[in-house]
């Protein structure tokens, strides 16, 4: 999904070159995951050029980052705490992102007095 939102669009063989080459997966591999997006409505094609396809996303990084984000907090029953625990005791949460969240927060909360 990154190499589509970055590139726009592109073919099998363009998504498998985004990777670094000590890390790529085969072909077929970016081939069956690009085709199981496609049956999910996550990614359409949009045209075929000669014996291939071009594909592009479906659904923009911030949907699909909210819908990962709600299906995540789902399995934890809705609640923040054991998610926001991991990612301190992981050091992926920062203070500067504490800061940032409470600054949301209130303005959220001045959006709900009347």
């Amino acid at each position: 999904m990154e190499a589509l939102w970055q590139r726009g669009n592109a073919s099998i063989r363009e998504i498998q070159e985004s990777f670094p080459a000590q890390d790529r997966p085969a072909y077929t591999t970016i081939q069956t995951t690009v085709y199981r997006l496609e049956g999910k409505k996550a990614v359409r094609r949009v045209k075929k050029v000669g014996n291939f396809h071009v594909f592009e996303a479906a659904v923009s990084r911030g949907d699909a980052q909210r819908k990962l984000i709600d299906d995540l907090l789902a399995l934890f029953g809705g609640r923040t705490q054991p998610v926001m625990a991991r990612l301190i005791e992981s050091g992926k949460l920062t203070l500067a992102d504490v800061k940032e969240a409470e600054k949301t927060l209130r303005k959220l909360e001045r959006k709900d007095k009347p």
